[in-house]
């Protein structure tokens, strides 16, 4: 059928206008590239076009004589038959975009408009135009999926910014912020919403944390240089309450499609934590965890420092290398708690002793340094040194203990005894141990000769631990006298060393540098040992045997293990306890008076004799010596000496004498020489006496011998 039977007759009047029309009309439907189909009041198809037919396919059945729905999509048709209905029914215009069923099988997207065919007295029907828009939908479909695909990446994109540790901030070229994630949001205090389109200096307002300057905009910076840049820094980032945030990170240029800056990025983080934790490792570094005076690394720079400073300026600089006096004993009998608290304590006398300028360093340990900076003359050393000793003089209450402290300070001085800071501190420290050398409590100026004495302290250390393993110690034995019967009371056992290159030694050429080292406890054990191994010997073998003493050493008296440890050798040896007598120093017992009466009660418990050896020369107090469970008071033989001859000596002696009586305590002379003396001592009727008047020291061969010819020793009384 022609589309021209498709059209209905016209009039009488419009014949000739129609027939002059047709040619022209049909020529414009044949030609049309859009599909063109005519259709009667049942919706079949009377007349499609050559596109028509094109759409639908070849090699398909005829449309002509075909429902017009059947032409869409099965899946389409219901929305068609209901878009056609609005439109025969209620006049609405019909526009449909469907699915278009080829004769292959295949779908083509097309668009589909309807009018009612135009005439009088014509039969029921409509034309329907058909667009192939198959290349506009899949251009759509790209198209929306595309979105999608930048919908969703902007979506992942957003999650990821704000799940992130980092902040973010990006702007525009004129500087306006133009987005920010949620950490930024919360570390400028400024929501997205308000910050977007205001100037980047307000939301992200940053300042130098040193100098409080403002700080260089850094996305400017990254747009001008077209270049990642870092933020300076020390930079601080002031939050909108007003709060800071230490930050760091950078600022990167954005490019647009053409390579072009449209904007910047600035990304950043919070590091005040981080900050403040290596402000606190620096410090941890530099300074010592207990007392927080700096240490060795940061005096040492100091030092340095002062030194290039005294040598521009022509000055001098002091080093005061200090050690606090049998720190170890008391760190050995009350703990470690109570000697980190005396250590504290102790640190804070230092400071207060010095001037701000000046720099006290805990070298380690019980060692302290003090670096006086650019001083006049070295008289201003020995005044400072000179006051620590007097404010040390003073106790230390530390938890409830007493504790009586000294120091031994050794002081060298830049240039004089050395021109580096090494130089100087080995020299500071070899004068503090000349003043522990001298008898503690005492300070020593570096002199030269100090580094010969230093390397022949550090042979006789090394000896001391050789002759230890190799049996090198003698014992030698020297007996206390009963001065009005003669008759031998006990003996002191004093240690020998038999080196094999220097020969026999006297206990004052090496009992000082085992004490600074700590071999007078390893030594001092022996002694008992020896001295218990010994006299047991000479019990089983029937020689009537005499108490004897042993010295007992600060380092020894105040170790954790003492009182375990003479337990053990009594009874490892089997001697009784009443044979053994152990002598100790007043300074040694008050310098913890009630730790020091624990420890005396305990042995007396034992069944051990107690003695306080060199009485006089120490500070003691009478309330703890009537305390003390002690036996034996021996009167130091400074006094004896001279006893004959010194009024003061003498009434001084005669008062120990008497209040040793009176506390019904055995009173031994030490150092009986003449014969001055012993009348003296025999006069004011002193129990004891003991020295070369009676008998030298003796080795054991010896020693045995006179206790196998009895127990009486002759002396002029008794003659």
């Amino acid at each position: 059928m022609t589309m021209q039977s498709a059209i209905p007759p016209a009039g009488e009047d419009g014949a000739d206008s129609r027939e002059d029309a047709e040619p022209y009309f049909q020529a414009l439907v044949e030609t049309s590239p859009l599909g063109i189909f005519a259709i009667d009041a049942q919706g079949i198809c009377v007349y499609a076009n050559p596109s028509c037919c094109r759409i639908a396919g070849p090699g398909g059945e005829p449309l002509e004589g075909c429902d017009w729905h059947h032409f869409l999509c099965p899946e389409d048709r219901l929305q068609a038959s209901a878009a056609w209905t609005a439109t025969t029914q209620q006049g609405i215009p019909f526009r449909l975009e469907a699915r278009w069923l080829c004769a292959d099988g295949s779908l083509s997207w097309v668009r589909l408009n309807a009018a009612v065919l135009p005439g009088a007295n014509c039969r029921p029907g409509h034309v329907l135009t058909v667009e192939d828009i198959s290349d506009r939908k899949a251009a759509d479909e790209v198209l929306r999926l595309a979105e999608e695909a930048l919908f969703a990446e902007k979506e992942r994109a957003q999650v990821t910014l704000n799940s992130i540790g980092d902040a973010v901030l990006t702007t525009d070229m004129p500087g306006k912020v133009t987005y920010m994630n949620l950490v930024a949001e919360k570390m400028t205090g400024w929501s997205r919403a308000e910050a977007l389109g205001r100037p980047l200096a307000e939301v992200f307002h940053i300042v130098n944390g040193l100098t409080r300057e403002v700080a260089a905009d850094p996305a400017r910076r990254a747009m001008a240089e077209d270049r990642t840049v870092e933020l300076a820094t020390d930079c601080v980032l002031v939050h909108r309450d007003g709060s800071e945030s230490s930050i760091e990170d950078s600022a990167a240029p954005i490019h647009n499609r053409d390579g072009r800056v449209s904007g910047a990025v600035i990304v950043f983080h919070d590091v005040s934590e981080s900050r403040a934790m290596a402000a606190r490792m620096s410090h941890l570094a530099h300074h010592d965890f207990l007392t927080g005076l700096p240490n060795r690394a940061l005096l040492t720079e100091r030092l340095s420092q002062a030194i290039g400073l005294a040598r521009r300026r022509h000055k001098q600089v002091a080093l005061l290398f200090l050690d606090v006096d049998y720190f170890k004993h008391i760190n050995d009998s009350l703990g470690h708690r109570i000697g980190d608290l005396l250590l504290q304590a102790l640190a804070e006398r230092l400071i207060a002793c010095v001037r701000t300028t000046d720099t006290v360093c805990r070298q380690g340990g019980d060692e302290f340094v003090i670096l006086l900076s650019e001083v006049e003359h070295i008289d201003d050393a020995t005044r400072v040194a000179e006051k620590l000793l007097q404010v040390f003089s003073l106790p230390q209450l530390i938890d409830g203990h007493e504790l009586h402290v000294t120091l031994s300070i050794g002081i060298s001085v830049y240039p004089d005894d050395g021109d580096n800071a090494e130089a100087v501190m080995q020299n500071a420290d070899t004068a503090m141990y000349h003043a522990k050398a001298r008898g503690r409590n005492n300070c020593q100026l570096f002199r030269p000769e100090m580094n010969t004495r230093a390397v022949q302290r550090q042979f006789i250390e090394s000896g001391l631990r050789r002759a230890l393993k190799q049996g090198e110690f003698l014992l030698y034995y020297q007996p206390k006298i009963d001065l009005h019967s003669g008759t031998m009371t006990g003996a002191e056992a004093l240690i020998r060393w038999q080196d094999p290159q220097l020969g026999l030694m006297q206990p004052a050429q090496f009992v000082p540098i085992a004490e600074e080292s700590g071999l007078i406890v390893p030594i001092g054990r022996w002694v008992m040992r020896e001295a218990c191994r010994q006299l047991k010997a000479w019990q089983d073998a029937g020689l009537l045997a005499v108490p004897v003493s042993v010295n007992i050493s600060a380092v020894e008296f105040r170790h954790k293990s003492f009182l375990e440890g003479v337990a053990l050798i009594l009874s490892e040896t089997g001697l009784s306890p009443e044979l053994l007598e152990l002598e100790l120093t007043e300074s040694i017992l008050m310098q913890d008076a009630e730790a020091s009466a624990l420890v005396l009660t305990a042995l007396k418990r034992m069944g051990m004799q107690l003695a306080i050896d060199d009485f006089g020369t120490g500070y003691s107090s009478l309330s703890y010596l009537k305390r003390f469970p002690i036996d034996t008071l021996k009167i130091d033989q400074s006094f004896v000496h001279d006893v004959a001859t010194d009024a003061d000596d003498a009434t001084i002696v005669s008062a120990m004498i008497g209040m040793g009586r009176s506390l019904k305590q055995r009173v031994v002379a030490e150092g009986v020489e003449t014969l001055e003396q012993l009348a003296f001592l025999r006069a004011h009727q002193c129990h004891d006496g003991q020295g070369f008047q009676f008998s030298q020291p003796l080795c054991a061969e010896d020693f045995r011998r006179l206790l196998g010819s009895g127990t009486r020793v002759t002396t002029p009384h008794s003659q």
